[in-house]
């Protein structure tokens, strides 16, 4: 005989399932996030990765011939940093509003946090709950 909880637990486990796909769809937005930055003289292009890293580096003129090797590295340095901006801005607006209390998004950009880590594979749940999923009402324990 089905339980009144039967359907509740369902859904539950359901709606679980559902937050870790977007825990992992997140993490493949934030992946796919790239920025280009273009100096305004349109000597430098630089492409970073949602983490900052450069991932293309391009003249697209040749202004950068006639510059001081100085200028030419202040201008790769403030354009770099630009790009690196523009994907940090783009990633805070992917996740800022999804990230649980007490998770930053620098550790989550980082690399130090994994979403899905935040949700295991199996719910937490007292262990007279998990044998009632596991084994419905008559395998779990009584309360005598």
């Amino acid at each position: 005989m089905p339980s009144p909880y039967d359907q509740q637990i369902e859904d539950l486990l359901a709606q679980y399932a559902r937050q870790r796909e977007e825990a992992a769809e997140t993490r493949r937005r934030i992946a796919a996030t790239t920025a280009t930055a273009t100096d305004p003289r349109q000597a430098v292009k630089a492409t970073v990765g949602a983490q900052g890293e450069l991932t293309a580096l391009e003249f697209p003129t040749g202004a950068y011939r006639r510059m001081a090797p100085k200028e030419l590295a202040d201008l790769l340095l403030a354009t770099v940093a630009q790009a690196r901006a523009q994907a940090l801005e783009a990633v805070s607006a992917v996740v800022t509003a999804e990230l649980p209390p007490g998770v930053a998004l620098d550790d989550l950009l980082e690399g130090r946090v994994d979403p899905a880590a935040l949700l295991p594979e199996e719910p937490v749940m007292p262990e007279a709950v998990r044998a009632y999923v596991d084994h419905g009402f008559d395998g779990a324990p009584s309360r005598g």
